[in-house]
């Protein structure tokens, strides 16, 4: 039987390394008030997987946006999580790119990132 520790370490492991970098993209979906928009934002907290996203915009956790990157290739993400909302309108939230291609999830951010241990 794993021991509590192990356990935790297992659930805290990420399946990629984050990248501290800032990247322009378009996201489009909608809003809490299911009123279809189409915004530039940031991304940011690059991975594998998904990223941070910030923008003037509130979402709800679980819905499915499209994300487009700086050359034009488009994503579909769920949002997993609201990470702040600072004073104002603007808002990080954690996503999660739910794409099935291995090659489009890879290359989507331009960069290469580290293996996971």
């Amino acid at each position: 039987m794993a021991s509590a520790a192990v356990v935790r370490n297992q659930l805290l492991r990420r399946r990629s390394t984050r990248i501290n970098l800032n990247t322009p993209i378009g996201i489009s979906g909608e809003d809490r008030a299911k009123t279809s928009f189409s915004v530039s934002a940031k991304a940011t907290n690059l991975n594998k997987h998904g990223a941070a996203v910030h923008l003037g915009r509130e979402l709800l956790i679980g819905t499915t946006v499209l994300v487009r990157n700086k050359g034009g290739t488009q994503i579909s993400a769920r949002i997993v999580a609201q990470i702040s909302a600072e004073q104002g309108t603007l808002r990080t939230y954690g996503i999660e790119f739910v794409e099935e291609d291995s090659n489009k999830l890879s290359n989507f951010w331009g960069i290469v990132f580290p293996a996971t241990t």
